[in-house]
């Protein structure tokens, strides 16, 4: 089923041309198929009130019902293209610290798992808990740090699409090698370090390539930007809202990363079955769709240019505030206002400026500082979330598997978020949404912080216990030989918190990137996303700087201490930022500035990445149409 959104384009491409701006005589008797119903994908038939152009007065804001956008059909097979991504990524990524921390299992196949049975775990290259830790997290944290690097590329250079194949190529090399390190003779003569450690680094780089780039990609589809009264075919009048569209698309995109988290269960327990070279072949085997699928999109997706990145005005706009405010002004209200061109006007400066932007321009900057400190609340959630470095892995080593991998744990964390997500898209939030209850961003945000820090007492008291009754006391995840080297506790303990740190990445990550979408210039969307993301390496970091720490007999404490900041940063974020949650959400189409616009320049062809900032009257409530064919 088309939408609305995939016609226009579709007519433009056709026509070779901009699209126009319809005359609002022509758009106020407009009608089209859009969502009706927080249970379904699609709404009734609405149609626009003659007369009236859609914009909510402050009465309806308060008052009416909002409902998501329509959703393209195209949105939801990006998703499908990030969950074969992430499968290929989370497959991998929970096997590092077996492979490099433990060595060959005494009595094993040979191909590096341990006789059935046993209560030994998977390993290959015996280089200890340090090292595995530091591989661990230096992987993580370039996964996380470079898409700073490839966001900004992608904003300025060479557009979303293209750098998004590229990751792909990386990643897929990558694969290849990871198999071969599996072999059995490598691991048998000691050379498997070489291609493994190449591999890990190259798919940390391909990942860093992709992952800024493909939430962007696929908001860029999404046509509803500002809030929009419309009537249902029943005759209820309800607010289109942008927030709601954006948080059901994200949450289906969110959902699909983590059915493709979930490929850890296969590849844990091929590892401690089968070997490595099961292990490693899986996530090789959903990677190979991924070329096929960008192929099938390249011609159906809108692929915005790249137009010139607005890192460099955001700079001028700052150098203006600073010389006119000082230092003195920062964090206090109006201190971004000097920086726009009608302020600018208002005191007589015209000449001492060369202003390149305009007014919304100014306030995305705003907006975007605002989201940038929000995102740096974020590690101590993933550290709450899945223990400071490795430390969540070495717990599980302390406790009775029965046969479990005892890495296969962590994989209800996605588990619990795929078991969650239907809940929130179609129970809690359409009940608050009918029920008129604005529960934002922040207040959602705050949520998962709260939850993650709950999480954090639960590893915390987990892992005292785990201590006490280890028959090697606290060190009992240091490959202890006493008896069957395990507390007589059940691994599944680990549900808790696992399942309740997982849970809060939906209150968490989900607005998190609506927030570093919409309150970003179009032409800088990749890099705050990218901001977004580094925060999980800046958690990653410290993990990496803990390496020395993140082992017996300290663990308790490495659990225990982020729990302890979390509840404190919790609290500070909610007086932080609760006043966000009082502004209107609306997704800025307030294009670049370095070229000037002319005429009925299309917004279906540049309207997101395009590196100029076209008259203010483009940011309002505006519907923009394709010419006929």
């Amino acid at each position: 089923m088309a939408t609305f959104a995939d016609e226009k384009v579709d007519r433009a491409r056709s026509s070779g041309s901009d699209a126009a701006v319809a005359p609002a005589h022509d758009i106020e008797k407009m009608s089209h198929t859009a969502p009706t119903d927080d249970h379904a994908p699609f709404h009734d038939t609405f149609t626009m009130d003659e007369n009236y152009d859609g914009k909510p007065t402050e009465e309806e804001l308060h008052t009416l019902r909002r409902v998501p956008g329509s959703i393209p059909i195209i949105a939801y097979m990006i998703c499908i293209v990030e969950f074969c991504e992430r499968a290929s990524y989370y497959g991998v990524q929970p096997l590092i610290s077996n492979f490099v921390n433990r060595p060959m299992p005494d009595g094993g196949n040979g191909w590096g798992a341990p006789p059935v049975g046993d209560q030994q775990t998977a390993g290959a290259l015996n280089m200890g808990t340090s090292v595995a830790n530091a591989v661990s997290q230096s992987f993580s944290l370039l996964a996380y740090g470079l898409p700073l690097l490839f966001g900004w590329l992608a904003d300025a250079k060479t557009g979303r699409f293209s750098i998004i194949c590229y990751g792909i190529a990386v990643c897929g090399i990558a694969h290849i090698l990871m198999v071969a390190a599996g072999a059995k003779d490598l691991l048998a003569n000691g050379n498997a370090k070489a291609p493994y450690f190449i591999s890990v680094y190259m798919l940390a780089v391909g990942a860093g390539m992709f992952k800024p780039n493909i939430s962007p990609l696929l908001l860029d589809q999404v046509s509803t930007t500002v809030p929009k009264v419309i009537t249902l075919a029943d005759g209820e009048r309800v607010i289109e809202d942008p927030e709601s569209t954006i948080e059901r698309v994200m949450l289906w995109f969110y959902l699909l990363i983590n059915i493709g988290g979930f490929t850890g269960v296969a590849t844990s327990y091929a590892e401690k079955y089968v070997g490595w070279w099961l292990a490693f072949i899986i996530p090789l085997i959903l990677y190979l769709p991924l070329p096929f699928l960008m192929w099938f999109l390249y011609k159906r997706l809108l692929l915005l240019p790249p137009g010139g990145s607005d890192l460099p005005n955001v700079f001028r706009v700052l150098a203006i505030c600073f010389r006119r405010g000082g230092i003195k002004r920062i964090g206090r209200h109006g201190f971004f206002d000097l920086a726009k061109p009608s302020n600018i006007a208002a005191a007589g400066l015209d000449g001492a400026y060369h202003v390149r932007w305009n007014d919304v321009f100014v306030e995305d900057v705003r907006r975007t500082f605002q989201a940038t400190g929000i995102f740096c609340f974020f590690p101590i959630q993933y550290l709450n979330d899945n223990g400071i470095g490795n430390a969540a892995s070495f717990l599980s080593t302390m406790l009775v598997t029965n046969g479990v991998p005892n890495d296969v744990i962590g994989n209800i964390n996605p588990l619990s978020i795929i078991l969650a997500a239907p809940i929130l898209n179609y129970g809690l939030y359409p009940f608050l949404r009918k029920a008129n209850i604005h529960y934002g961003p922040v207040a959602r945000i705050t949520t998962g912080l709260a939850m993650s820090t709950l999480a954090g007492v639960g590893y915390t008291l987990l892992n005292k216990f785990a201590y006490e009754q280890s028959p090697c006391g606290e060190f009992g995840s240091s490959d202890c030989k006493i008896g069957d080297g395990v507390a007589p506790i059940s691994i599944w303990w680990m549900i808790l918190p696992y399942g309740v740190g997982g849970i809060s990445e939906l209150f968490i990550n989900v607005p998190a990137y609506g927030i570093a979408y919409s309150r970003a210039p179009p032409n800088m969307r990749g890099l705050v996303t990218a901001i977004n993301l580094f925060n999980t390496a800046i958690a990653y970091l410290i993990g990496l700087a803990c390496s020395s720490v993140i082992t017996d007999p300290y663990l308790t404490w490495d659990f225990g201490g982020c729990a302890i900041a979390g509840g404190i940063m919790t609290v500070l974020f909610y007086f932080t930022f609760r006043h966000i949650d009082k502004e209107e959400y609306v997704l800025s189409k307030n294009t670049g500035s370095h070229v000037k616009m002319t005429g009925t320049n299309t917004l279906v062809g540049n309207e997101n990445n395009n590196s100029i900032n076209s008259p203010a009257a483009i940011a309002k409530n505006e519907v923009v149409l394709a010419p006929k064919q």
